[in-house]
């Protein structure tokens, strides 16, 4: 299936339509959608409005192959996870898929890439292989074109030095990070970033006790003595990613919605201004599924923008006794 036309989406119309024309691809050619569909008998023709698509919970990329393609796979992506545990796993058949999401998502967001220079502080991704976070970091340091681009393992020191030199430069910078690793510099190092753009992309993974997004970002504020933290919203089982420039409000590329579910009833979508779980549509993701039940909690806000809450515990899980195939 031609993807193209996805990154032309301006309107409501358009993707609505285009959401309709992914939904019966995919209930026709992804053999685990169709049974889920057929589990709560949800054919193309009862499908009237985007609440009315099936969403897949997000646990199926852990137990199944979720594939809308014939065409081998290039790459396959892993969620992180604790010794032992079950990790997602998305099966991805055009990586130039998954490079124009990224790469047009960015630029809509922030402008061109090689205005930056990306600064990427990810230990705990690059100590595993398979993160679709590597992957596109990657992809934006190359496409940045500077020489001080690149990853920062553990060398603190190294990247305090950078840092520096890039503001004293006045070079714009983007510094992605994740939350435990930046919260591990700024207790060594305060600074005060006037050409930097400091994007959290994560939590504690267990390295430290979990904050609340305002504590963190608070913190966060005052070490790298900037006005507003942004973060990254993606994930293995997604292509897409939304963005916050501050205050924990996510915005979506236009092939992107999210709509919140109801906590007691996992089929049901309610009004975006309730908390519930967040379902995403995420129309590069036609390979595999495009619409998922995640498992985080959150609501959507008057402007349009959503804000991540929480997650379910496994016991808050409601409602997807069936899902489990």
């Amino acid at each position: 299936m031609d993807y193209s036309s996805i990154f032309d989406i301006n309107s409501e119309s358009t993707f609505t339509k285009k959401a309709f024309e992914i939904f019966k691809f995919q209930f026709e050619e992804n053999p685990v959608y169709r049974s889920f569909c057929d589990l709560l008998y949800k054919h193309p023709s009862d499908v009237q409005k985007l609440e009315d698509i099936p969403f897949l919970p997000i646990e199926f990329f852990k137990t199944h192959k979720v594939v809308s393609s014939t065409k081998d796979i290039q790459q396959i992506f892993t969620s992180s996870g604790t010794t032992g545990s079950v990790v997602s796993q998305h099966h991805v058949a055009d990586l130039k898929l998954y490079k124009a999401s990224f790469q047009k998502g960015f630029s809509d967001f922030y402008g061109n890439i090689k205005d930056y220079t990306i600064l990427a502080l990810l230990p705990s991704y690059l100590e595993r292989e398979g993160s679709s976070l590597i992957y596109m970091v990657e992809d934006m340091i190359q496409e940045s074109k500077c020489p001080k681009s690149g990853f920062y393992l553990n060398d603190l020191d190294a990247l305090k030095q950078t840092l520096l030199e890039l503001e004293t430069s006045g070079q714009k910078t983007l510094l992605i990070g994740v939350s435990y690793a930046l919260l591990d510099l700024v207790e060594f190092h305060q600074f005060d970033l006037k050409h930097t753009i400091v994007m959290e992309t994560g939590g504690m993974k267990g390295r430290l006790k979990e904050l609340i997004k305002s504590e963190l970002h608070a913190i966060l504020k005052k070490g790298f003595g900037v006005d507003k933290i942004h973060s990254e919203y993606g994930m293995t089982e997604l292509l897409s990613q939304a963005y916050s420039k501050g205050d924990g409000l996510f915005s979506t590329p236009p092939w992107m919605r999210v709509l919140i579910r109801d906590p007691e009833d996992a089929l049901t979508i309610v009004d975006g201004k309730k908390s519930g779980g967040l379902n995403v549509i995420d129309l590069a993701n036609i390979n595999s599924c495009a619409f998922i039940a995640t498992q985080d909690l959150g609501k959507i806000h008057t402007n349009g923008t959503f804000e991540v809450l929480g997650r379910f515990n496994q016991s808050d899980i409601r409602g997807c006794n069936l899902m489990v195939l």
